[in-house]
C-alpha cells in the first residue's frame, strides 16, 4: 500500500504470455491485490514509463512503485531499460527487481552496476514461484516505505 493506503501499482516488463500469466496466477496465489499493467519489451516499458504514444493517460498506465524486469527481452533488452530508468532522475527511484530465469554471474553483476534494487532468479516449480512472488510482495509492498 502506498501512503494514501492504496495498492501499489507493479509494472512487468516481460515478453512470454505464459510467464505473465503464471505472474498474475502467482500474485492471487501469494493473495497480493496489487494492480498489475504488462508490457512485452524495454521499448514498451520506456514508453509507459515516459507516458508515450498509448500509455499518455495516467488513468489507463499510472506510474508504477514497482517495476518486475525480465533481462531477455526483443527490441530493447532490460539491461538497457534498466540503464534508462536508473539514469532518469525522474524514474530512478522506482524500485527494479529483475525476475528472469538468468542465473549468469555476469547477468547478477551487471544489473547491481546498472542500479538494479533486486535480482531474482525464476524458480522452476510453480509452488516455488509464487513463495518468491509472496516474499517479494511482502518486502517490496508491504514492508519497506516507497516514495510516492
Amino acid at each position: 500500500m502506498d501512503k494514501r493506503g492504496n495498492p501499489i501499482t507493479i509494472l512487468l516488463a516481460e515478453d512470454d504470455e505464459d510467464d505473465y500469466l503464471l505472474t498474475i496466477d502467482a500474485l492471487r496465489a501469494a493473495c497480493l491485490i496489487n494492480d498489475l499493467h504488462w508490457v512485452k519489451d524495454g521499448e514498451e516499458l520506456m514508453d509507459y514509463l515516459l507516458r508515450r504514444g498509448s500509455f499518455r493517460d495516467l488513468r489507463t498506465s499510472p506510474r508504477p512503485g514497482l517495476i518486475l524486469l525480465d533481462l531477455n527481452m526483443p527490441r530493447k533488452g532490460g539491461r538497457e531499460a534498466l540503464e534508462e530508468i536508473k539514469s532518469n532522475p525522474d524514474l530512478r527511484r522506482i524500485p527494479v527487481v529483475i525476475l528472469t530465469t538468468s542465473k549468469a554471474e555476469e547477468d547478477i553483476i551487471r544489473s547491481y552496476d546498472l542500479g538494479v534494487n533486486s535480482f531474482i532468479k525464476k524458480p522452476v516449480s510453480f509452488h516455488q514461484f509464487v513463495e518468491a512472488i509472496k516474499v517479494l510482495g511482502q518486502y517490496w509492498l508491504e514492508i519497506v516505505e516507497l516514495p510516492t
